[in-house]
Order: C-alpha cells, then sequence, then structure tokens
C-alpha cells in the first residue's frame, strides 16, 4: 500500500477509530477468559457481585491488554511501517508521538482503576504492566527470545488474570489451589504462544527475533510447543484426582487425549497447521481451564 501523500494536511489528534484499532479489541478476548476462570474459581456467588466482574473484566481487557497492545505498535512502529504500512502508527493516523502518550495515559489508567479491587488486585496489575513494557520495550524487549517473550504473554494472559479474577471476588490472596491451576494454565499457555511464531518465521530470522522456531527449528520448536501445553494439564488432571474431582479430571483428560490427536496432525507440517490447530486444540486447553476452575470452585468456596 502506497504511503499517505506529505502534501496532504495530516491529523493533528488521532481520530478514535484509530486509537480503539490500536487498542486491538479481538486480542481482549484470552485475558478475559481467564479472569472468568478465576472468578468462578474463586467460589463467591456472582449474586450481588456483578459490579465487581463487569469492572474486572474492564481492567483485564480493555485496559491492561490495550495497554499492551499500544506498547507493543509503538515500540514496533518502524517495522511495521516496512511490513504492515497500514496500522494506525506508521499509516500517520495516530500522529506524532500520539502512540507512546496513548500507552502511557492507559498505563497510569489501568492502574488507577486497579486500586478499586483491592492491593491484591493492584499488585497483579503492576506485574501486568510491567511485563507489558518489558515484552516490547527496550533495553528488556522479551519478545526477542523464544523463551522470555512467550513466558512473558503467557503468565500476563493466563495466569495474572486468573489470579486477578479469583482476588477481585475475595478481596485477599486467593486459595493456593487457585495459584496452582493459574500456573499451570500460564506454562501450557507458552506453547500456545510459540505456536503463533511459526508464521513469521522467515521475517524473526532477518529481524534477529530469536523466536524458538528460529533458534530450534519448526519441527523441533513443534515438539517443545506440545509438550509444553500437554505436561500442565496432565499435571491438572492428577491433582484434580487428588483433589477428589474425578469427573472434572475425566473431561479434562478427555480434552488433553483429543490435544494428543490433534498434535500428531499438527507435527506433520508445523507452519502449515499451526493456525488450524489454534483454532482446534487450544480452544480444547481453554475449555479445560473452565472446568479446572467448576473443579475448584467448591473446594476454595466451602
Amino acid at each position: 500500500m502506497a504511503q499517505a501523500d506529505a502534501t496532504l494536511p495530516q491529523p493533528v489528534l488521532p481520530a478514535p477509530s484509530a486509537v480503539l484499532e490500536l487498542f486491538k479489541p479481538v486480542t481482549w478476548f484470552p485475558p478475559m477468559w481467564a479472569f472468568m476462570c478465576g472468578v468462578v474459581s474463586s467460589g463467591v456467588p456472582f449474586a450481588a457481585h456483578w459490579h465487581l466482574l463487569f469492572g474486572g473484566m474492564v481492567l483485564a481487557g480493555p485496559l491492561i491488554c490495550a495497554t499492551s497492545q499500544a506498547v507493543n505498535d509503538w515500540f514496533d512502529r518502524h517495522v511495521d511501517a516496512i511490513n504492515e504500512p497500514n496500522r494506525p502508527i506508521p499509516s500517520g493516523r495516530i500522529p506524532g508521538r500520539w502512540g507512546l502518550w496513548i500507552a502511557i495515559v492507559w498505563t497510569a489508567l489501568s492502574l488507577a482503576f486497579s486500586t478499586l479491587f483491592g492491593v491484591w488486585v493492584l499488585w497483579a496489575a503492576m506485574l501486568g504492566i510491567f511485563l507489558a513494557w518489558a515484552y516490547s520495550a527496550p533495553p528488556l524487549r522479551l519478545k526477542q527470545s523464544g523463551w522470555l517473550g512467550p513466558a512473558a504473554v503467557a503468565v500476563s494472559y493466563e495466569g495474572i488474570t486468573w489470579f486477578t479474577g479469583a482476588a477481585v471476588m475475595t478481596r485477599a490472596l486467593p486459595d493456593w489451589r487457585i495459584i496452582f491451576l493459574a500456573v499451570c494454565y500460564s506454562i501450557g499457555a507458552h506453547g500456545i504462544m510459540t505456536l503463533n511464531d511459526f508464521k513469521a518465521v522467515e521475517g524473526d530470522t532477518r529481524t534477529g527475533i530469536r523466536s524458538l522456531p528460529v533458534e530450534l527449528g519448526v519441527e523441533n520448536a513443534a515438539l517443545v510447543a506440545c509438550a509444553m501445553m500437554a505436561v500442565p494439564q496432565i499435571v491438572v488432571v492428577v491433582r484434580l484426582l487428588a483433589w477428589s474431582r474425578p469427573i472434572h479430571a475425566a473431561i479434562v483428560g478427555l480434552f488433553v487425549l483429543a490435544q494428543f490427536i490433534l498434535m500428531a496432525r499438527l507435527l506433520r507440517d508445523p507452519k502449515k497447521y499451526a493456525p488450524w490447530y489454534n483454532a482446534t486444540g487450544t480452544s480444547l486447553f481453554v475449555f479445560g481451564m473452565l472446568v479446572s476452575a467448576f473443579a475448584v470452585r467448591p473446594l476454595v468456596g466451602g
């Protein structure tokens, strides 16, 4: 696509539609889903707590996740100007340094809003915001590492938001079983994040991003991703059995078995089938999250 004509008047302020595009609402679903798992696992009845539920979802999606997207697009603006010039910042629809100011303001707004839900939610929000900046911004720029980048995203999208969902409802440090599940599914999400890197192997190689497919090769990275997804779920099944939740353990176990079948196809051609697996196997992964949340609900709520 051709660059905008420099002789035409350039916008001084970003249009609301451009800001919304910068925030990428489609990316809000994973953390909001994990937040809901945290809410369910807390054992707190939904009745009379809808304001906490709604407020927490706003914090997880339109605030903290949106902040991470704004930060990422600002620090990737030079690469996007080459690869995706139609994005809001390189296209000029968010002019000047407005992309940076939006990221800073949304960071402050997210932290201020998190104080409404207690100290544990504030600490979780601070960690999530730190990881959002550390992932994209120098000097850390964790996204350049195939291990640390996916870990930062996985912990933010799954673990921290699961923890936040429970902490919002209980106004306290969540039960250790809730934290255990959040940690397990964060580790599993690392594999999901690795699958997203298969589509950009050539570009990552040219720009020096050391994703796992670049570092290990596509086939080996796919094996690592599958192991990262499967092992934590197996651990969850074992723990659910130990907690006397056999029906929930059986359901999650069936989801894992189905993923093994789908992984066999994924491993035949990881680059080709990674998007397909994200639509199938990853869906089973996130449904297992919710089943696990319902499993511990009566244990921590009773």
